[in-house]
């Protein structure tokens, strides 16, 4: 048994397991991938890694198992399945691109199916199979895909997994801003296992005594998406990464299936060649010396309409076209005009068993239950509230606001017929 220190949850402990599989390459990578992206452009403390991170959901994972352990609750889920849930935690983000999230905007493979073959084959299917038993690889990936019938899989994805957990509680820290306030010892010991007809042998649960400290990470989610995930300058600068990249891959600088493979400067100095397009290269020098397209439009989703604008976070190949179609009709150049409506549907999502204190079991979803907060309805308001549509423009050059508004107004096809595109 290994001990590393952390600055945020001091002393974890890697068994033979954690310490074989931390040793491979694909691990390793995780090393030189920032968990906040670009976001340390804006604040100078987010340096930190997703190695950093994994290194915390493993111990968190050990963590609720041993607490569930101690209250029984572990009954009938052997040893070897609760390595496997801790094998995930590790595990989970190994297949996350440069820069993290950001390029899963422009419509390439979802990371977690980046991870399937990283998991299931080479050095670490071995270990996990050595480790584990032959039908490890494929456990561990059902947990981190959230297809797993185990009575573990809330721990690992789900409302309140401790990937959640770990993010906000370090991203906050790191980033020096005191909005991930999280009751991280309550929510823990109020874990629990019920069974349901949906999941008879048991699903992760939350005891009603826990309920204040499920309202802490939910607000807590919502202040760091509004203060730091999608704080203007950093959707800006991620906003210019994308393109960046999206150039790239067009222009062949880039083999699409590839980018997953590199490190965040890995890729950068990669791209830095005498022969890359002069859009891209003008983005990349941009992001390098922290020249940012500015703020020329703004409008708070929750004004907006319902679906209004969606085409932007869910169509990359058309909002690529109008935003050159946009730049050309307001005498810009290519990539001087970005659009930004980032999307996270599941941001707030509220759905998990509850165990009351009369020790009934009730899910608390949308319609939430009689003496709390509708915690469920009140994360879609907050959502809305954290969520903008922004216009970015290189050198604070001016839109036409009442132009924006109408093409975001219109569908995807009525843009298209709109732009000619």
């Amino acid at each position: 048994m290994e001990i590393l220190r952390d600055p945020l949850w001091n002393n974890i402990r890697l068994d033979p397991l954690a310490l074989a599989l931390l040793e491979t390459p694909v691990l390793q990578r995780l090393r030189y991938v920032r968990q906040l992206g670009l976001a340390f452009l804006v604040y100078p403390g987010a340096t930190h890694s997703r190695f950093e991170h994994a290194l915390g959901a493993w111990h968190l994972a050990g963590l609720a198992l041993r607490l569930l352990e101690e209250r029984g609750a572990l009954t009938g889920i052997s040893t070897t399945e609760q390595q496997i849930a801790r094998a995930a935690a590790l595990l989970h983000d190994v297949g996350h691109y440069p820069f993290s999230h950001a390029l899963e905007e422009i419509g390439v493979t979802d990371h977690e199916e980046v991870a399937r073959p990283l998991i299931s084959g080479g050095e670490i299917g071995v270990i996990l199979r050595q480790h584990l038993g032959a039908d490890a690889p494929a456990a561990v990936f059902a947990l981190i895909e959230g297809h797993s019938d185990s009575p573990l899989q809330g721990l690992i994805s789900g409302s309140i997994d401790l990937d959640k957990i770990e993010y906000l509680k370090r991203d906050a820290t790191m980033c020096g801003v005191p909005y991930g306030e999280i009751d991280v010892d309550r929510l823990l010991n109020s874990l629990v296992v019920v069974s349901s007809p949906d999941h008879p042998r048991g699903a992760i649960g939350v005891h009603e005594k826990g309920l204040s400290a499920l309202e802490s990470l939910l607000f807590a989610k919502y202040q760091m998406y509004r203060n730091v995930y999608w704080h203007h300058a950093v959707r800006s600068a991620t906003a210019m990464y994308k393109r960046l990249v999206a150039v790239a891959i067009e222009t062949g600088a880039v083999a699409r299936d590839r980018v997953a493979r590199f490190t965040d400067e890995g890729l950068l100095v990669h791209l830095d060649t005498p022969s890359l397009n002069a859009e891209a290269r003008t983005l990349l020098d941009a992001i390098r010396v922290r020249r940012l397209h500015k703020r020329a439009y703004e409008r708070p989703a929750a004004t907006l309409g319902e679906d209004v604008g969606e085409w932007i976070a869910t169509d990359y190949r058309l909002t690529y076209a109008v935003e050159n179609a946009l730049a050309r009709e307001f005498g810009m150049a290519s990539g001087d005009l970005l659009l930004d409506f980032p999307a996270k549907t599941q941001m707030l999502g509220v759905d998990i068993p509850m165990l009351r204190r009369d020790g009934r079991v009730q899910r608390l979803t949308a319609e939430g239950f009689e003496g709390a907060l509708n915690l469920p309805r009140l994360s879609d308001e907050l959502y809305q509230s954290a969520r903008r549509l922004r216009v970015f423009t290189a050198g604070r050059a001016p839109v036409p606001a009442e132009r924006i508004l109408h093409i975001v107004g219109l569908d995807a096809d009525g843009v298209r017929r709109e732009l000619g595109l």
